[in-house]
């Protein structure tokens, strides 16, 4: 039965960058796929406010190649959010989540670099408790993010891993929607770094490329 999906990220990109070829792979099978952006993405790290549309029109595209839904923003100030008010970063997520009642939620590791990605797991968690409707919340890694956390805190764990071996190109085309963002090689923003990871998350599974998750929530009425 199909299912409706909701990928949250606090910036154009994070969508595609984590969870991209099993977002698309949801499409294919029938599911319905819509994309939360938190934040802005642009105004902190580069203070052009005309970045902000350009973003948008590179998310749409990036969710057209990916075969999505739909793009929902949240419009709130980038790499502010560890001090923006939890209760405002909930309410954007809670909206979206009235919408479109999603099934499954995947959203940040709360064992990350970033605070805006911290911020964003743990108000999906507050949207999405038991009387949301939602089934499942699985936490994604989100390079140049995830992996450079200290060796002395706790670091990603998956516990689950999608095979997404038909899906890696489509991928990568849709991350170069966002051209801004891709970096040179051994940068993990760059296309052989996410075919590399790819392919490391598929030898940790057994497939020749796959995603990494791990899972959050598992509420199941249907036993």
């Amino acid at each position: 039965m199909a299912e409706t999906v909701l990928v949250v990220g606090a910036h154009p990109d994070d969508e595609v960058l984590g969870p991209g070829g099993t977002l698309s792979k949801h499409a294919d099978k029938g599911d319905e796929v819509h994309v939360l952006i938190i934040t802005e993405g642009a105004t902190t790290q580069y203070e052009d406010e005309a970045l902000v549309k350009q973003k948008r029109a590179d998310a749409r595209s990036c969710a057209a190649k990916l075969g999505l839904k739909e793009v929902h923003f949240g419009g709130l100030t980038d790499m502010k959010l560890d001090t923006t008010a939890h209760i405002e970063v909930n309410a954007v997520i809670e909206e979206v989540i009235e919408a479109i009642t999603p099934d499954v939620i995947y959203t940040h590791s709360p064992h990350e670099v970033n605070k805006d990605h911290v911020a964003v797991y743990e108000s999906t968690l507050v949207a999405a408790r038991p009387e949301s409707g939602v089934d499942r919340v699985y936490a994604y890694e989100t390079p140049s993010s995830t992996e450079w956390t200290g060796g002395c805190r706790r670091q990603f764990s998956p516990d689950r891993y999608v095979d997404i071996s038909g899906y890696v190109d489509t991928k990568i085309e849709a991350f170069l929607e966002y051209d801004m963002e891709v970096r040179e090689f051994p940068h993990p923003r760059s296309e052989q770094a996410i075919q590399a990871r790819a392919t490391t998350r598929g030898t940790e599974s057994g497939f020749k490329a796959a995603e990494a998750f791990s899972l959050v929530v598992a509420r199941d009425s249907k036993i």
